[in-house]
């Protein structure tokens, strides 16, 4: 689960930070746009390593609410927000899987060894 929902965030850092160049074209400060972006951008960054922890999949799920929020600033948001809410969806639901299946696998080794 780890990795595909890495991936994702790690995503996510890049369309913030294109989203903000965006923004800054609309009627907030660049200090405004920046401040926000900035700690979405570090709150995606944070998360890659802290997927393990109890609770950063919900931070995730918050993260990706912020990102659909964000298209009152920049409509396009709506779209991508909603784009990767579906992709972290996928990431946690077919990486638990995953997770599951190797799991499986190594049962099945140890049982065979």
């Amino acid at each position: 689960m780890r990795t595909l929902c890495a991936s994702t965030l790690i995503a996510e850092f890049f369309v913030i930070g294109f989203a903000g160049l965006v923004a800054m074209k609309g009627d907030l400060s660049q200090a405004t746009v920046w401040t926000v972006c900035g700690i979405a951008m570090l709150l995606s960054v944070l998360l890659c390593g802290m997927l393990s922890r109890p609770g950063a999949v919900q931070i995730g799920w918050a993260l990706q609410i912020g990102l659909i929020a964000s298209g009152f600033v920049v409509p396009t948001m709506f779209f991508l927000g909603a784009v990767f809410a579906g992709l972290w969806w996928c990431s946690v639901h077919y990486g638990r899987k995953i997770d599951e299946a190797k799991a499986r696998w190594a049962a099945q080794g140890e049982a065979q060894a």
